[in-house]
Order: C-alpha cells, then sequence, then structure tokens
C-alpha cells in the first residue's frame, strides 16, 4: 500500500523537504498541523498528499489499528483537481479512481481502494456539513490558499475546529506564496498548547528568468472593459515572442494570461490568424470542457507542433504546464467586488496583485530558463497591489453565510479565519437568508436552511430550484438553476438563448449541463416536501419559465424597461438602474428578470453605471406572482415647486406599476414637506426679506452670545423644524402654497424670553445717523463666521461721528461704506476716528470739484451733518 516516494519524487525539488515535514508532524503525535511554503513547480502538490498517506498506514500498524488511509486534498479549479491526480497516479504507476482519484461538479474517478483523492473546495465544505467529523479521512491538505478564495478560507476555520475534536486529523495547509505564520498561528490548537503550527519551507525550483516589458501605447481599459486596441497588442506581442522563442528552441511552448473568456477568445481567434500553419493555439479557462482543459495542461506529444495555450488566471498556479518557457502577462485580472450601494454583486476587471504577476512569471522558470513578457509598463508594476483582495471581503456572502450558520458560527463568531468577514456584507447576507426562511433570528440554520445549503448553488437559487418546481415542474427549474449557477456567459445576456444552445448541443459544454441539469432534478424530488404553495398564476409556458425561476431567486432583481429612456434601460425592483449590453436580443422586451447585474460604464451600460449580465423575458403577471411580498398600494405625497401633491400609487419594489392622482392627507403632505426639506434645504421656502433679515440678526446674536438666542444655520433650523414651523407645515400639507407664508413670524418663535425683549437695542434693524436718517444695517450671512454688520450711507450725513458705533453690547464694530452724493463708495472703514484724521483729505480733494454743491468742509468733526445741499442747506 506505501507509496514510493522515492520513485514519485524523482527530480522535485521538494523531494528534499519530505524528511522535515514528516519530522514535524511526527513530533505532534497521532495527528498534527503544519504549513508548507514552497514556491511553484517544487512539486508540493505531487509529494505531499503520498507522504501523509505513508504516514497515517504507519501510525496504524504501529498502533495495530489497520485501516485504509484516506487523504483529502483541495485544489481551487477543477482542472487543477484533475491535472494534480493524473500527475499522481502516472508518478505511482497506478491507474485514475484507484489508489488515487478526484471529485469536481458532476464528475468523480474515485473507488473503495482510493486513498489520496483531489476535491474542489466546494466539495469538501459540502462533506463537512453533513459529516463535521469528517470519519474516514486521516489527513486533509488545503492547497494553493494564499488565492485567499472565500470557500478555502472558511475551510481553515472549519478544519481548525475538527482538529480540536479530532486529535488524530492531520492538517496541511500549502502555498507558493503565503503569510506563512498567520496560517501557522490558525491551524495551531490548544493541545498544542497555543503555538503555531511549524512551517516547512523549500527552495526556489525556478531558474533563470528574463523580465522584458512591452507596454502597449493605449490604455489597457476603456470604458467597455478590456481595450481592443489592447487585446490587439497582446496578441501581436504573443506571436512575435513566440516566433522569436521558436528560433531558438523548437521545443517551446507559450502561455498567455488575460482577465476573462472574452478576452481569451478573442485573443486566441487573432493567434490563430496571426501565427503559421503550424502552430496550434489553445485555450484554457473554466468554459471549456474538461477534455479541452486536460489537453492544454498536459503538455504536447513528443514530436507534435508548437503551442500557445491562451489562458485566464486558472493556469496561474495549481499546476505545472509542461513545456512552457514563454509568458505572455496582460497583467489584468477579474476579481469580485460586491457593491453595496446597489445591492449587486460581479466581476470586475483590475490590474492583478504584483504576487500574482510573479507566480505568472514563474510558469516560464519551471523547467528550465524561461522568458516572461508583461504587456505594461513598470510603473503600473509597482502601482499594482501586493497581494490579491481576499475574497471574503469582496464578495457576496450570502453562500458562506448559509455556510457559517450550518456549522453553527453564525456570521462567523468564534471561528479562526484568516480575515473576518465585513460586517455590512455579512448583514445584507444574513437578511438574505432569514428572507429565504435559511436562518433564525438569532442567526443559526433552520431546517430550511440545511436543506439548501445541501444544494450545490447560491442559496436564493436553491430555494427557487424547490418553489419553482411546483410552478414550472422540476425539469424546467433545474435547467435554469443549473444555467445560473453555471459559468457559461449568456450571449447579449439572453438566458434563453443559452438555454436553448445547451438543450441542443453536444460538445463539452453541453453535456456539462446536462449532467448538472440531472443533478438538480434530482435534489428537486428528494426535497420535494419543503417546497412552498404554488402561486396562484395561469399555465406558465416553456418560454416564460427561465423568467419566473430567476425571478423567485433575485426578486429584487426584477426590472421594467424605462419608457423614453431607449429599449435597453431598466429600472430594477431594488431601485437601481441598469442596461442591457449593446445589440442584446433582449433590448425592447417590457419587463426581464435578472440573473446577474454588475458595475460598468459607457455603452455597455446604457449610461446607468450598471450592465445587465445575463436575464430572461418576464411579464407583469408572472413579477408579481414571483414577490407578492414587494407588492405596496400607498399614498405618496410629495413637495415640489411650493406645493404638496399626492398620488396613489401602486409599487413592486421600486417599481410603479399604477398611478391616480388623489388629495394628500395630513400626515403623508407633513412627511414630503418634511422630507423635501431634508433633501433641498430650507431654500425650497419663500424667504422673504423681512425673514432674511431677522434670520441674519439671529445669526449674529448667536454667534456673540450663544445660547439662549437660538442657532439658525440649516442644519439648526431643520433640527428643530416642528418647534418653530409646526402651524406653516400643517398649512403646506393641506395644500398651502409655500410662497403665501411668511417666515418672519415663525422665526420670532424662536427667540428666547425674556432675552426676546433687548432684540432691537443688540441688533438694530436701523441705525441713526447724525444727520438724523435711520438708515439699514444689514447684517452678514448666517454662516459667515467673521461678518460685520454693515451700514451704507453718504459721508456728509456722518460729519461730526467720532467714534464708530458698536452692537451687541459693544461686541461688533459696525462697518461702514461711505457713499458719494451718487451714491458710489468712496470709503470702507470701522474706524471712523482714523477716516477723519486722514483719508478724508484725500476723499474731499477729489470730490469737492465734482460735487460743488454739496457740503466738503475742511473739518469734518465740527462740520453740521446732512443729507441736503448747500443750497437746501
Amino acid at each position: 500500500m506505501t507509496f514510493r516516494l522515492d520513485t514519485i519524487g524523482r527530480g522535485l525539488v521538494f523531494a528534499d523537504s519530505i524528511g522535515n515535514l514528516a519530522e514535524a508532524l511526527t513530533q505532534q503525535g497521532d495527528g498534527g498541523a503544519a504549513v508548507v511554503q514552497a514556491p511553484p513547480g517544487t512539486g508540493k502538490t505531487t509529494l505531499v498528499p503520498p507522504l501523509l498517506a505513508n504516514l497515517v498506514e504507519k501510525q496504524q500498524v504501529e498502533q495495530q489499528q489497520p485501516a485504509q488511509p484516506r487523504v483529502v486534498v483541495t485544489q481551487p479549479r477543477r482542472v487543477a483537481a484533475r491535472s494534480a491526480a493524473r500527475r499522481l497516479a502516472a508518478l505511482d504507476g497506478t491507474r485514475m479512481g484507484g489508489r488515487v482519484g478526484y471529485t469536481v461538479r458532476g464528475e468523480s474517478r474515485t473507488g473503495r481502494d482510493t486513498v489520496v483523492e483531489f476535491v474542489t473546495p466546494g466539495i469538501l465544505l459540502r462533506r463537512l456539513l453533513s459529516d463535521p467529523g469528517l470519519e474516514g479521512v486521516h489527513a486533509v491538505v488545503l492547497d494553493e490558499v494564499h488565492e485567499r478564495g472565500l470557500e478555502s478560507d472558511l475551510l481553515v476555520g472549519m478544519l481548525a475546529e475538527v482538529r480540536e475534536l479530532r486529535g488524530d486529523l492531520i492538517l496541511v495547509a500549502m502555498s507558493a506564496t503565503l503569510d506563512a505564520q498567520r496560517f501557522a498561528a490558525l491551524l495551531g490548537t490548544a493541545d498544542d498548547g497555543g503555538k503555531p503550527a511549524p512551517v516547512v519551507d523549500c527552495p526556489s525550483a525556478l531558474h533563470p528568468l528574463e523580465v522584458q516589458w512591452r507596454p502597449a501605447r493605449e490604455n489597457r481599459l476603456d470604458e467597455r472593459g478590456v481595450a481592443r486596441t489592447f487585446l490587439d497588442h497582446v496578441a501581436r506581442t504573443a506571436a512575435a515572442a513566440h516566433a522569436a522563442a521558436l528560433a531558438g528552441n523548437p521545443d517551446v511552448d507559450a502561455l498567455v494570461f488575460l482577465p476573462g473568456v472574452r478576452e481569451v477568445s478573442d485573443v486566441a481567434s487573432r493567434l490563430r490568424a496571426e501565427v503559421p500553419g503550424g502552430t496550434e493555439v489553445l485555450e484554457l479557462h473554466g468554459q471549456v470542457g474538461p477534455e479541452a482543459q486536460d489537453r492544454a495542461v498536459s503538455g504536447r506529444e513528443p514530436g507534435g507542433s508548437p503551442r500557445i495555450i491562451v489562458s485566464t488566471a486558472l493556469a496561474e498556479s495549481s499546476l505545472t504546464v509542461p513545456g512552457v518557457r514563454l509568458v505572455i502577462d496582460s497583467g489584468l485580472s477579474r476579481e469580485p467586488r460586491r457593491d453595496a450601494g446597489r445591492g449587486m454583486s460581479g466581476l470586475v476587471t483590475v490590474s492583478c496583485s504584483r504576487a500574482s504577476a510573479e507566480q505568472r512569471a514563474g510558469r516560464a522558470a519551471r523547467q528550465g530558463p524561461g522568458t516572461v513578457v508583461r504587456c505594461y509598463d513598470q510603473r503600473a508594476f509597482a502601482a499594482a497591489p501586493a497581494h490579491q483582495t481576499p475574497e471574503i471581503l469582496a464578495a457576496d456572502l450570502t453562500g458562506a453565510a448559509l455556510v457559517l450558520a450550518c456549522w453553527g458560527s453564525p456570521g462567523g463568531r468564534g471561528l479562526a479565519l484568516p480575515d473576518a468577514p465585513p460586517l455590512a456584507g455579512m448583514n445584507d447576507a444574513v437578511e438574505v437568508l432569514r428572507e429565504l426562511g435559511a436562518v433564525s433570528e438569532d442567526g443559526t440554520a433552520t431546517a430550511v436552511g440545511r436543506m439548501l445549503a445541501r444544494v450545490p448553488s447560491d442559496p436564493r437559487l436553491a430555494r427557487a430550484l424547490l418553489d419553482g418546481s411546483s410552478v414550472v415542474g422540476r425539469r424546467a427549474a433545474a435547467e435554469t438553476v443549473a444555467l445560473v449557477a453555471g459559468d457559461q456567459r449568456a450571449p447579449g445576456a439572453d438566458i434563453t438563448k443559452l438555454l436553448a444552445f445547451l438543450r441542443s448541443g453536444s460538445d463539452a459544454a453541453a453535456r456539462r449541463f446536462a449532467e448538472d441539469v440531472q443533478r438538480m432534478e434530482s435534489i428537486a424530488r428528494q426535497e420535494a416536501g419543503a417546497v412552498v404553495p404554488a402561486p396562484d398564476v395561469h399555465t406558465i409556458t416553456t418560454g416564460e419559465a427561465p423568467g419566473f425561476v430567476v425571478a423567485l431567486a433575485f426578486p429584487d432583481r426584477m426590472a421594467k424597461r424605462v419608457p423614453g429612456d431607449g429599449p435597453a434601460n431598466y429600472l430594477l425592483t431594488s431601485g437601481t438602474r441598469a442596461g442591457l449590453p449593446a445589440g442584446s436580443s433582449l433590448s425592447g422586451q417590457e419587463w426581464l428578470a435578472v440573473a446577474e447585474v454588475s458595475r460598468a460604464q459607457g455603452r455597455d451600460a446604457a449610461g446607468t453605471g450598471a450592465v445587465i449580465r445575463s436575464a430572461a423575458p418576464l411579464t407583469a403577471e408572472l413579477a408579481e406572482a414571483a414577490a407578492p411580498q414587494l407588492l405596496t398600494t400607498k399614498v405618496h405625497a410629495a413637495f415640489k415647486q411650493g406645493r404638496v401633491t399626492a398620488r396613489l400609487e401602486r409599487r413592486l419594489g421600486a417599481i410603479v406599476l399604477s398611478s391616480t392622482p388623489v388629495r394628500a392627507t395630513a400626515e403623508s403632505g407633513r412627511l414630503a414637506v418634511a422630507d423635501a426639506l431634508g433633501k433641498s434645504g430650507l431654500s425650497m421656502l419663500n424667504w422673504s426679506a423681512a425673514a432674511d433679515a431677522l434670520r441674519r440678526r439671529l445669526a449674529l446674536l448667536h454667534r456673540e452670545l450663544g445660547a439662549p438666542w437660538p442657532d439658525v444655520t440649516e442644519a439648526g433650523l431643520l433640527a428643530r423644524l416642528e418647534e418653530w414651523l409646526a402651524p406653516e407645515l400643517e398649512a403646506m400639507a393641506t395644500g398651502t402654497a409655500s410662497a403665501a407664508i411668511n417666515l418672519a413670524e415663525p422665526l420670532r418663535r424662536l427667540l428666547p424670553w425674556p432675552e426676546a425683549s433687548r432684540l432691537d437695542a443688540l441688533v438694530p434693524e436701523r441705525l441713526e445717523v447724525p444727520s438724523g436718517s435711520l438708515v439699514r444695517l444689514d447684517y452678514p450671512d448666517v454662516d459667515d463666521d467673521g461678518g460685520r454688520p454693515v451700514v451704507a450711507v453718504k459721508l456728509q450725513e456722518c460729519f461730526g461721528w467720532d467714534r464708530t458705533p458698536r452692537l451687541v453690547d459693544g461686541r461688533v464694530p459696525v462697518l461702514f461704506h461711505l457713499l458719494s452724493p451718487a451714491g458710489r463708495p468712496l470709503a470702507v472703514t470701522d474706524d471712523l476716528t482714523s477716516f477723519w484724521s486722514g483719508p478724508y483729505a484725500q476723499v474731499r480733494a477729489e470730490m469737492r470739484g465734482r460735487y460743488p454743491k454739496h457740503p466738503w468742509p475742511e473739518d469734518p468733526w465740527t462740520a453740521p451733518a446732512t443729507a441736503r445741499t448747500k443750497n437746501r442747506m
């Protein structure tokens, strides 16, 4: 039974480190934990699982408890799981599905003799929920944990808890680039004395690597995503670099990294038109079939044609592609992002992290000297983040929240996770689960929640599978859920088109879809007892079924076309606006059930900032039947153009189904006025000159004296709206126009007593000047912290005034604007004494000839003040 590690590890760098790992685990007793930090290509994925199987077998022999060892190894992607299993089986000299096997979604190659099983993280998560003790499993290896996938992060915390209960379980976390100490601390247990797990390092296996920089002239991204001109640049660069490499070594294969499936297909098509006929161009991503994936990662046959593999980040880690000595890197990746404001999640294109760029470059130097050509400049590389954003911090957490609730750690409480989930995102996810009936008020999983967790899809889709089966039939519901849960991109966002293609197709994608449908249909049959009563709707046609099932899953994403904004602009029940991609066959549909919507810019978003990625046609009747909880009938009042108007509206979420003019009730009118004032401010009201003047006077008093004089700023008045404006609010709420209301009297309600009796003494409306005139004072703006009251008066009316008057008990000097006989400003001063002693002489010299009929005495101190001319005097 023992694996021949000397044979399996021949030529692998990690073979020199397996002794260190074995010693570190053996010293901990029957079980143990360790962190393996080894660069790409060292052979850790190939050697660690059989080493653990040998250790388990040895322990069982020593304890006279013979049992077949079972080692489970997670790989972040299906192609990596299959590739790793195939390589280990080949090195072991056994058939696939014998001692070595794999299990991924929709496919399993294992048997009763399987010792090492490679699985995806999702497979192991579901096994843990059904068997928390992992009975029969002796060791678990979490590979590539540096990628910080959401499911892998959850497994770290959950398996650390399993180790607390099962001292015989061996747990190893492995990565090429890893914060080793963080994971070592997480894997340590109380039985270990709280010490971190040991870290086993391995020297690099990389050969010399040449780095070349070939930036494009244009930007990599434009308003529609990855720029077409940049894809042209990547294709041309890849073709030229591969041709140059082949001139020196005919065995060189190339690996091109692009962010997504669309870009991979685009560049692959361009390369097929540019490279010589003898060069094979292969695509590697999640939407090609297993056979095509396996062919891309298996290496060329002896004497085979040169190859260029165009891949997403799928080939970044986890597997070695034989023959690759040249990497062409776009420097872009597609990562999940959650837009809490719009209630949407999706993948966005960003610059890849520096760690990812190094991982990609390392693919070229695993088996010999290699070259990486980066299609961007060194400044862009330096500006990129050091590491990829952990998925738990950026993705939709609904599925994770359900797993944690079923595990008994609602919201992740008490679980040692690499990063705690963000509170806002987790709260939103738990709220969705409550609406599905999946969790109770305290966050623990209900029977419905545990049932939904058994369905390999988003909990909302799982609920729609069960509830939709009783309306459209199990087959139709299973098809829609399998389609939305899969990784196929709907052309023009049209789910029905993709569904028709997969139903009639015979390629690998169609076969995988058929298997997923069969599995979903089986689940729906097994869980038929959890189905809620079917809504009372007419018979749903085959064409309507996908839209209805999607609407059941995502009622907040049902959408109605916005009149007048073009055929591709929609309003979702959540209140978000979104557009269809240009040229979509769904354009013009009145109603849509949207399965995926994400942030976008430019033409793809129809100017809304969000683009619909996946949707199916819907009708108004089915929209109401799918989400009766969103239906409301209510009087909506609004305060616009100085008046309250009201309409009786029937709505589905944010979508108005019907609207009829009605008279506003007093309560709805008050709320409308208060809401409008809160949003638009007090400028909506009619501020007469008298009201504005009083407000300015009160503002100066509050600034200088503070309480009890009221705060009449915007915020201050809005905070006390009911206190000073209640009668007027009532009047406006019942139809009185705001223009008919004088705000001076309401403001006086805020005057403090008995201090109010001194209002005119402290801040008079007018100032008596020496000529006897009463001149109006202009007070500073309400928000002017340093402004002073201003009086504009003819200079002759101030003769004999030897000192500047001061307001507010002498605290604030008046600022004088001294005017000419024609009312033009001659001087501005708050110090009359200084003015008469100095600048006045210059003013007199300039003005006496221009205005000879007005007095310009040499001695302004003793001259009589007057508003008259000399003749009238």
